[in-house]
């Protein structure tokens, strides 16, 4: 299936399995979406992920990470859509709840967060908050 925003629908896969309460979720797969998968990861927001080789482009199996029953994860918002990007130099990077979250940069360097980003000194394209 094509579609128009793969990003939303990364979030959207992702939130509607920990609302179900799944403990994986299938992705279809491509570069950014696994660089947002490893930022998950060292983030601690996702335990692991494995790639699935089928005919088409992959697939990623995240496995998402819940504490007694709670998941890591308690909000997901994109940002920068198709229809309106939205960059940030690097002395405007956004903070989400007050350092508790993250904001995915998609930077001149590759994606990061924006508490890396703001070491670096380098703006982007603020593609989704997650806390």
């Amino acid at each position: 299936m094509n579609t128009t925003d793969p990003i939303a629908d990364y979030l959207t896969r992702v939130r509607n399995a920990i609302r179900a309460r799944h403990k994986r979720v299938d992705i279809p797969a491509s570069r950014m979406k696994r660089a947002l998968t490893e930022i998950l990861i060292d983030q601690k927001f996702v335990t692991s992920y494995t790639e699935v080789k089928d005919l088409k482009q992959g697939i990623l199996r995240l496995t998402l990470k819940y504490t007694d029953g709670v998941s890591a994860i308690s909000g997901l918002k994109r940002v920068s859509t198709p229809g309106l990007r939205v960059y940030v130099p690097a002395d405007q990077l956004p903070r989400i709840l007050n350092g508790l979250g993250i904001a995915v940069i998609s930077t001149s360097k590759g994606m990061m967060t924006n508490k890396d980003a703001r070491l670096q000194k380098i703006g982007g394209e603020v593609l989704c908050h997650i806390w």
